[in-house]
């Protein structure tokens, strides 16, 4: 919104910081912009666009260690990276699909912020635990730093959870520091074909429970798969288990788990290229993407307890027109809705508060991103919380007004 001012390194930032104070303007941060549509709609005056502050500083492969600055495109990070068969074990979502973007505009920067993770999050942990550092400039116009290039250098608060998931409400990153992970050398995905969402949760969880050590655990309703991938068989459910790791691991361990769910029925084996092209799909939520036959849909991510997740969308499926994805085991629940004034937020909110967890809403106009809470309602000790946080470190609220909650 308003004019666009561009910075060019991290004095820059600051200058414009401390600009906006002076000026009394709001500012929206921005990378590339491909996460501008989540979230409630800006009430800025003016965007900082750090799109200019890219580039990677430092990347140690024997060390596990990689530094960018922020504006940095995560697809020229994970380019470099996928040369030395390294990754960002977070696997991060690519949010084109979904928001009707296109593919690879993310930043790390916008990476972090968003805390956004892909389906190895019940195994690898979220984006901020591979958050080992960053600097920034506050809403105060103070550059400070956090972290360093090591897991235990970490002296007083670790920011670094703090500002992952933040949406650039507290300070504008301009340099990060992230630990990189070796690739697996061998990838296999089991299927299990046709069972319903809550035999599906079970199935996910006895895996998990095992010592097979899945990296992926994620189930498609039937009408859903085949938007997925067409390798996967028309009008039948998938359950979909993955297994990554040295050769012999993950052939041992597709032994043991396709004992252990046969219970559940046939399974079938799909290797490494067919693996990949699957949770990509379950990563980047394509069988809602923008410009799919779910694409006028409302679209809320729910996370709760893996065991949860059937009983959530049972509970929202009993009182709307919905479309479910379940990843993580069960404990990401994608619904798509039919549109609806209040994107169905009295449906997904009433189902996550009986069963727990919380609910954001990722896809919808943005008149109704205006109305309706689109992260999870903050009250009481939580909500003044919150306010104390965001006054610490923007007091004046020159940094996403409004992005997260109204009046925070």
């Amino acid at each position: 919104m308003g004019d666009i001012w561009k910075a060019r390194d991290a004095q820059d930032t600051s200058a414009a910081i401390e600009r906006a104070l002076r000026e009394g303007i709001s500012l929206e941060i921005v990378g590339h912009g491909s996460k501008r549509d989540l979230g409630r709609p800006a009430q800025s005056d003016a965007t900082l666009d750090l799109s200019a502050l890219a580039g990677v500083t430092l990347y140690e492969p024997a060390e596990l260690v990689l530094s960018a600055r922020a504006g940095t495109p995560l697809a020229e990070i994970e380019a470099l990276l996928a040369a030395e068969r390294q990754e960002l074990a977070f696997e991060p979502i690519d949010c084109g699909p979904l928001l009707a973007g296109a593919r690879g505009r993310g930043t790390i920067g916008g990476t972090l912020a968003a805390n956004l993770s892909g389906p190895r999050r019940l195994k690898a942990g979220a984006a901020r635990d591979h958050f080992l550092g960053f600097s920034a400039v506050s809403g105060r116009g103070e550059t400070f730093k956090s972290g360093g290039r090591v897991v235990k250098n970490v002296t007083g608060y670790d920011l670094s959870k703090l500002i992952a998931g933040s949406w650039g409400t507290l300070a504008a990153m301009t340099d990060v520091t992230l630990k990189t992970l070796p690739k697996a050398e061998r990838e296999e995905t089991l299927l299990v074909e046709g069972l319903d969402d809550a035999a599906a949760v079970r199935a996910m969880t006895l895996a998990m429970r095992s010592p097979i050590d899945v990296s992926g655990a994620a189930h498609l309703p039937a009408v859903l798969a085949v938007r997925a991938s067409d390798s996967l068989p028309a009008g039948r459910a998938a359950t979909l288990l993955r297994l990554e790791g040295v050769e012999p691991s993950v052939a041992h361990r597709r032994d043991v788990l396709q004992a252990l769910l046969r219970p559940f029925g046939p399974i079938a084996v799909f290797d490494a290229p067919q693996s990949r092209a699957l949770w990509q799909a379950i990563r980047d939520v394509v069988p809602f993407a923008a410009d799919g036959p779910s694409g006028e849909r409302h679209v809320w991510r729910i996370s709760t307890v893996p065991t949860r997740g059937a009983e959530i969308g049972r509970a929202i499926g009993q009182n709307a027109d919905a479309e479910l994805i379940y990843d993580w085991a069960g404990g990401l629940v994608w619904a798509a809705l039919a549109p609806a004034q209040d994107a169905g937020a009295s449906i997904v909110r009433a189902a996550v508060s009986a069963f727990g967890g919380h609910a954001m809403l990722m896809r919808a106009p943005v008149a109704v991103r205006a109305a309706v809470d689109v992260f999870e309602p903050q009250e009481g000790a939580l909500r003044g919380l919150a306010a104390r946080v965001k006054a610490s470190f923007d007091p004046h609220g020159v940094l996403g007004a409004g992005r997260m909650w109204a009046g925070i």
